[in-house]
């Protein structure tokens, strides 16, 4: 820790390169099309597979005949799962599939077979002429289902019917906060599914390089549009039985991701076998449809939320339920349980807080990462729930956060170690900039004036907040080596080269490198050369997931750069005749702070480094401190080196007579800490922003009939950029002391308050909640027609979502535990915990309160 303390900034500004909008390093060969991506490679002698998928949702496969497609000419190899038997996962507990399906499928879309032939003509002909018999068995197509039939099992190793994962924590004392309540709260929500829809589709080209010398055999070389070269090096070389040094994984520009390329997937393994086969390069690259198939993408997710409160809106306990609907493998999954639950303190500072999430298998794809991994689910929840609390009191919904807000430099209720946060600021930001109280105030006025003018339609701003993590505390497996790293070469001509494993997914994490290492050595970001994401030539980077490049390869990058610059000052204090405390590097030059005349230029002190210590070469590592986390089983999940923060209000239009919600404006504030790159971050700040429209409003992934119904970009709604609303974005925050020059995420946090914030606004327009997204015109009439049916001040028609009702008792183990105590102790009544059955909780997600009801405000 001593040795990271004096690697920190030692300048808080001003800089002449962090903090400057500048161009991406790569804009040019991205927008002009010289950008190499996957399927751009073309290699000499390069045969095309393509992957034979299930037509079924749940099936037992009797057999497979491949023999008409081997003996088709321009056929080089045809194989199924027994060539592949071995199982594989991005998480090591949830090692549950195959490359090729073996015994049976689990979805539509399971690959059975892969094929490599000369041409995509022969390829296609060649997995029509594979013969597969199948034994149809019943398909379970949702939560309830999985949960009602634990007899039909999606998978045999599952110990408890369909449940993928459950977990139950306590954290201090819950039943002593909801009676100490004045108020008490219970909702249902249920947050659909949805893709990352990526600009690029997957791909990769997998080449084997024999070598009868080699007692391996060769080697093999692997390009793929992945977020993570280093756990698909992982994963091909344990299938395959290649040791990992005879395997290089490259992941070329990769054209957006979103978390859906983090996954190692079939066609990376079948691709590389394909190839070792025989002896040709090979390339597969999944069609728009394949994609949506194989889809990794926001899980479904059904939500309880019951939290108490005082009568002046102070929170004094909160109980939170999610059940996941996870498709057919685990990908991951457990991650995704406990991030659902992990940050709500994080926002708000809970004085008790008790969490049980549950993650089910069904026969629909695998549900993985999408930006925000785990969080815009109970974050649309906790923040409407928040939102009705706020009505049923009569409290501003503004005031109402602010009582309960998590303060900087402060531990959670479950152990989470908070640093910098600006979250008031940011709340603060976008409630003056949205003009909120003068809307608010005028609320009458503009009725009045919309039905002078017989308009239909009706206008309402909405907030909420939110917390995203600047990376994983914790490896997937966890090690005490670093999770980023980075290395630097200086040539005597001045040229600097970067290495890192970290991919560039479109967010400009290689830009973010050149500008810090640019920065600290006082050089133009031109002169940087960035070779990245490549398993033979760079360290290890755990790849672009969990927003933590920034904050993690940054700091190794700062951590590298000042090695060498301490060898280059070393060399010009001699040279200049000055103590090196005296030097300062800015401008391609190295100068002494008291007579800037006094200098010698960059290429001059690289030359005399090199002539004393040899050629320079430096690296740098991070990874997190470990104090940042409580000791509970679960741990691992959720803890991050810093926290970003972020708040959103919302300006809808709801015409009454179609139910259609247009978003006129979106004002974003989001605490980044001292931005890299203001420009990149606005960028980031206003994707998530469209991206979260985007799933308020219209995205989500159905299935009928066990098939996905629209999976296709011509019926998947996404936002146009004619939908997409004006978006004005607020850059907040103070450096974070342990960020690379301050920074902390952007890449995801400003999604998360998006949703639910549409969602409020849409309630203070027309008075109805709904209470599940996408929030589409049937929904918001068929709220209309309920709250006009209702009788009462303010009508609240009971939402769609159902609750869930178990059969058996809660299948996890209770821990009980306070951030006081360092080691969790067993729940007295063994982890006997009982869900609400039917009676118990309100039906159809309706209020329920407590006996000490508030002396005046809405009814629940």
């Amino acid at each position: 820790m001593d040795e990271w303390r004096r690697l920190q900034p030692r300048k808080a500004g001003p800089y002449k390169v962090v903090g400057k909008p500048l161009p991406k390093v790569d804009a040019y060969s991205t927008v002009t099309g010289r950008a190499i991506y996957a399927d751009d490679i073309i290699l000499p002698r390069m045969l095309y597979g393509g992957l034979l998928r299930s037509p079924h949702p749940h099936a037992r496969i009797i057999s497979i005949n491949t023999r008409k497609a081997r003996e088709l000419p321009g056929v080089l190899a045809v194989i199924t799962g027994e060539d592949l038997p071995r199982k594989y996962g991005i998480l090591p507990s949830s090692q549950d599939e195959t490359a090729l399906a073996v015994d049976k499928v689990r979805y539509v879309g399971d690959p059975v077979a892969a094929v490599a032939a000369v041409d995509p003509d022969t390829l296609e002909q060649a997995l029509r002429l594979i013969e597969v018999e199948y034994e149809v068995l019943p398909a379970l197509m949702s939560i309830e289902e999985a949960l009602a039939r634990p007899d039909i099992k999606i998978h045999e190793e599952a110990r408890n019917g369909n449940i993928h994962k459950a977990v139950s924590y306590e954290f201090g004392d819950v039943e002593a906060g909801f009676a100490a309540a004045d108020y008490v709260r219970e909702d249902w929500f249920y947050y659909e599914g949805n893709n990352h829809v990526p600009i690029e589709t997957h791909a990769c080209v997998a080449r084997w390089e024999p070598d009868p010398h080699d007692p391996v055999g060769g080697k093999l070389t692997l390009w793929s549009s992945t977020q993570t070269p280093h756990y698909v090096h992982r994963e091909v070389s344990k299938v395959l039985g290649i040791p990992p040094s005879h395997l290089r994984v490259i992941a070329p520009h990769v054209g957006c991701g979103f978390g859906g390329k983090s996954d190692p997937f079939s066609h990376e393994i079948c691709a590389c076998e394909l190839a070792r086969r025989t002896g040709r390069p090979v390339k597969i690259t999944c069609t728009r449809e394949e994609v949506f198939l194989i889809h990794r993408g926001r899980h479904p997710v059904k939500m309880w939320i019951k939290t108490g409160v005082k009568r002046d809106g102070t929170i004094t306990a909160m109980h939170f339920r999610s059940f996941l609907d996870g498709g057919a493998y685990g990908s991951y999954g457990v991650a995704t349980t406990y991030y659902t639950g992990a940050l709500q303190p994080v926002t708000y500072a809970l004085p008790a807080y008790k969490f049980e999430g549950m993650r089910v298998f069904t026969n629909k794809p695998p549900c993985g990462p999408k930006r925000g991994h785990g969080t815009p689910q109970p974050r649309f929840a906790v923040e409407v729930h928040l939102d009705k609390i706020a009505a049923d009191l009569g409290i501003d919904p503004i005031e109402l956060r602010k009582r309960n807000l998590v303060r900087p430099y402060s531990r959670t209720i479950n152990g989470l170690r908070i640093t910098s946060c600006a979250l008031e600021e940011c709340l603060d930001q976008v409630v003056a900039r949205s003009g909120w109280r003068e809307f608010h105030a005028a609320r009458l006025a503009r009725e009045a004036e919309a039905t002078r003018q017989s308009s239909p339609v009706r206008h309402g701003m909405g907030l909420a907040l939110s917390t995203y993590i600047c990376g994983a505390g914790k490896p997937i497996y966890w090690n005490d080596m670093p999770h980023s790293a980075v290395q630097i070469r200086l040539d005597r001509g001045g040229g600097v080269t970067v290495y890192c494993g970290a991919t560039d997914i479109g967010q400009g994490s290689t830009s973010v490198l050149a500008y810090i290492v640019a920065e600290e050595l006082g050089i133009e970001p031109e002169r940087i050369h960035l070779e990245t994401a490549d398993t033979t030539l760079t360290p290890v980077d755990l790849g672009s997931y969990s927003s933590r490049v920034t904050f993690m390869a940054g700091n190794a990058a700062i951590q590298a750069a000042r090695r060498l610059k301490e060898l280059l000052h070393s060399v010009a204090a001699e040279r200049l005749l000055l103590p090196p405390d005296r030097l300062e590097s800015s401008d391609g030059f190295i100068y002494c702070i008291d007579d800037p005349q006094v200098a010698l230029s960059f290429e001059q002190a690289v030359q005399l480094a090199e002539a004393r210590y040899g050629a320079l070469v430096a690296a740098g590592s991070y990874a997190p401190p470990e104090d940042i986390h409580g000791d509970f089983k679960g741990a691992g999940v959720g803890p991050s080196p810093a926290y970003s923060y972020s708040a959103c209000v919302a300006l809808v239009g709801v015409d009454i007579e179609t139910g259609e919600v247009k978003v006129e404006k979106l004002w974003l504030a989001h605490d980044v800490g001292q931005a890299i790159n203001p420009l990149l971050v606005a960028g980031q700040v206003e994707g998530s922003a469209y991206m979260g429209y985007g799933e308020a409003l219209m995205e989500q992934q159905i299935f009928r009939k066990g098939r996905h119904k629209i999976p296709s970009i011509l019926d998947y709604k996404i936002p146009t950029t004619l939908d997409t609303p004006e978006i004005e974005t607020i850059l907040v925050g103070q450096p974070d002391e342990e960020g690379p020059f301050g920074g902390k995420e952007a890449g995801q946090g400003p999604l998360l308050p998006v949703i639910p914030a549409i969602a409020n606004a849409i309630y203070n327009a027309v008075g109805i909640r709904i209470d599940e997204v996408p929030i589409t015109p049937d929904k918001v009439l068929r709220a209309l027609k309920a709250a006009r049916s209702e009788p009462g001040e303010r009508p609240l028609p009971p939402p769609r979502v159902t609750p869930i009702v178990l059969n058996e008792r809660w299948p996890a183990r209770l821990i009980r535990w306070s951030p006081e105590q360092r080691e969790p102790r067993p729940d007295p009544t063994n982890g006997h915990h009982q869900h609400p059955r039917q009676g118990e909780s309100a039906p159809h997600g309706a209020a329920s309160t407590s006996s000490r009801l508030p002396q005046k405000g809405g009814t629940a």
